[in-house]
């Protein structure tokens, strides 16, 4: 047997509706156009996921600015549910942190999840994110509603 190909791609508007599609069946929350816009032009922060030539999973990044620190904040990150544990959610997350140590001047990295999403706690945890603090109401329309803020405190060289 072949060895499964893992390939990320960037997002064209040839390909968008692949990636709302996708967000549609993976995440409880539904996204806006204008979050769709942000992600054409967010370059090397928002990419597919190619699983031998399929579209499975996708990441959605943005920079955020607090106090003078940049932080980056991933907005989505998921795959679909017969492709997990393949590597694909490592894939993605490991491009994220390669960009940021390559931009360099990132303070942190930082993402919401929902509090009984224990299978991306555990994901981010083996990464090095924390929970810093838990959201009360985060979520509209879903429960539970509450979010923990997870977080990977970039270390300074």
């Amino acid at each position: 047997m072949r060895k499964a190909r893992i390939e990320l791609g960037d997002v064209t508007p040839h390909n968008i509706k692949q990636l709302k599609l996708l967000n549609q069946v993976v995440f409880p929350v539904s996204y806006n156009d204008k979050f769709y816009k942000d992600v054409l032009e967010a370059g090397e922060l928002a990419k597919l996921a190619y699983y031998n030539d399929m579209v499975v999973g996708g990441v959605c990044c943005r920079v955020d600015v607090l106090d003078g620190q940049r932080r980056l904040y991933i907005m989505t990150l998921g795959c679909l549910a017969p492709y997990r544990r393949l590597g694909i959610g490592t894939k993605m997350l490991e491009h994220v942190l390669n960009f940021v140590e390559k931009e360099g001047n990132f303070n942190s990295i930082f993402l919401h999840v929902q509090v009984n999403n224990d299978g991306a706690l555990d994901f981010y945890k083996k990464f090095g994110f924390e929970v810093v603090e838990t959201k009360q109401h985060y979520y509209k329309r879903i429960e539970p509603a509450d979010a923990h803020v997870l977080q990977k405190t970039l270390v300074k060289s």
